[in-house]
């Protein structure tokens, strides 16, 4: 979706979209997992825990950034990233409200 047409829906719809974008690569979920097992910021360890490149890794990385599911931090000559705990709790509010607001009523 072209940025000029996020503008026609709401924050919320944005928000979640977003959100579900950043999870709908396996990567990116193998990275929050590792984060969320490692329970620490982890610096360059990523990479190795990957079957992917360096650079492959960093745009994934920024994905997740751009959606706040991660925070990274500057320690000298590396980032060091971690769980956004505080956008996982709201993540998981808005995914509950969408999944509790469809219901079996259909066709």
């Amino acid at each position: 979706m072209g940025a000029s047409k996020t503008t026609l829906f709401q924050p919320e719809q944005n928000n979640l979209a977003t959100m579900a974008k950043a999870l709908s690569h396996p990567a990116r979920i193998a990275i929050l997992e590792y984060l969320a097992k490692s329970k620490t910021c982890i610096c360059g360890d990523i990479v190795d825990e990957l079957p992917l490149s360096q650079a492959t890794v960093s745009q994934h990385l920024k994905e997740l950034k751009n959606a706040c599911l991660i925070t990274g931090e500057i320690e000298g000559p590396k980032v060091c990233y971690c769980i956004n705990v505080k956008a996982w709790k709201q993540g998981k509010e808005m995914i509950s409200q969408f999944m509790q607001s469809i219901t079996d009523t259909c066709c």
